[in-house]
């Protein structure tokens, strides 16, 4: 099997709009919620969220992309420019076919589905569509947009597993190159979720935070008095490449991929497994690709979204295969960020992998008091960054039906 290095990254979040200040930010444990702007929330039981702030498309985008892609195309679109310059590809020397891309959303084009509904209800019956509207609104254009900015004719398509679907992508891209049937992957998530139908359909099912009069701490995952998520937008882009082909043009090398693994629970369709019994076999099946032992693992970025069951179901998965591992830290950072859904595993692999490079776990904000039920011999790191040696580390990612994905990172040597 080839080996397989992260050679680009790229970020639009809550936290900033480029890895750098994304990760400033999340160090200095800053949160990233707000007021809603995007809509008139006034009318909902929750009217915040974690919104991308000050983000003008026309840096990377030209006037006809914008025109032609829903907001999660362009956060996509957005991230994969910084990570294509931080990567130093110069596509034009490359064979296009070589090139592919693995994006994942959870739930695609809600800005333009909503508004081209509600439009058609609130006019006077007559079908007016924008000739926009169909692909808009496909979850997969955002790929392949990707593929049309950039000439790239390889690998092409979308993974959709919910909000594990930046890890699915992941995944694929990884395997791909492994299987020598890739030279260089992009892969990612992005979301632009935070629509009245959206939030008011998240509401109804009683997983979202109603803390608005202490929104900017709302999002506290392992606190005893956490109440649900908080929704987070935007986009994460990796740039995978096979070794020798990144040693052969001199790139710059963040870290390695090591082994991933996707598992089903076959138990509810919106909560977890209990006893996490699929977590706790995606993660074993990471670490046998992996080659390593649960010991190895330095440093675990959870799924962690801040609801009474999921975060208690991981932990209890977590305690189960890393019980014996006093070493080994644990971040939830979507206490920062909240949760991007289809975006989370993206952007959270992108603080993995900066984590390791850097030998700096960002720190879980907003744990006052951590819940009783939570095992007692996890480490995890709140109020303040922690400086520490990273070889290798795991990031989590689950979704609606049960879909759990894991990745694991190493650092490059």
């Amino acid at each position: 099997m080839k080996r397989v290095v992260i050679t680009g990254l790229g970020a639009v979040t809550p936290l900033g709009n480029n890895v750098h200040d994304f990760w400033d930010n999340s160090i200095a444990g800053k949160s990233g919620a707000n007021r809603i702007t995007r809509f008139n929330a006034e009318k909902f039981k929750l009217n915040f969220a974690c919104e991308v702030k000050d983000f003008d498309s026309k840096i990377h985008l030209s006037s006809a992309e914008i025109k032609r892609s829903d907001l999660f195309t362009q956060f996509a679109l957005y991230s994969t420019c910084e990570a294509m310059e931080d990567s130093g590809l110069e596509v034009e020397t490359l064979d296009p076919f070589d090139i592919g891309v693995v994006w994942g959303t959870g739930q695609g084009g809600m800005w333009t589905l909503e508004k081209e509904v509600m439009d058609f209800a609130e006019g006077d019956g007559t079908p007016r569509f924008s000739p926009f509207f169909i692909p808009k609104f496909l979850p997969n254009l955002a790929s392949g947009m990707i593929s049309m900015k950039f000439g790239l004719q390889g690998i092409n398509y979308t993974t959709i597993s919910a909000c594990a679907s930046g890890n699915t992508s992941i995944m694929d891209a990884f395997n791909y190159i492994r299987l020598g049937k890739a030279k260089i992957m992009i892969a990612g998530g992005s979301e632009a979720a935070i629509t009245p139908a959206s939030v008011g359909g998240f509401s109804a099912l009683k997983g979202m935070s109603t803390r608005n009069d202490g929104f900017e701490t709302a999002s506290r995952p392992y606190d005893t008095d956490r109440d649900g998520f908080v929704m987070g937008e935007g986009a994460g882009t990796l740039i995978l490449e096979e070794y020798e082909h990144a040693k052969n043009r001199g790139a710059k090398i963040y870290a390695e991929v090591a082994g991933a693994a996707m598992t089903a629970d076959a138990y509810h369709m919106t909560a977890p497994h209990p006893e996490g019994l699929g977590a706790v076999k995606a993660m074993q099946l990471a670490l046998k690709e992996a080659q390593i032992n649960p010991e190895d693992i330095d440093y675990l970025n959870p799924h962690a979204t801040s609801t009474p069951l999921g975060d208690l179901a991981e932990l209890r998965a977590i305690q189960k295969v890393f019980g014996g591992n006093k070493n080994m830290d644990i971040s939830a950072t979507k206490s920062m960020t909240g949760h991007l859904l289809g975006a989370a595993g993206a952007v959270e692999a992108i603080l993995t992998i900066k984590a390791i490079q850097e030998g700096i776990i960002p720190p879980t904000i907003n744990l006052h008091k951590l819940d009783e039920n939570i095992p007692k011999d996890l480490n995890i790191v709140f109020g303040e960054a922690k400086e520490k040696n990273i070889n290798y580390a795991l990031s989590n990612a689950f979704g609606f039906g049960g879909h759990n994905a894991t990745v694991i990172f190493k650092k490059f040597k």
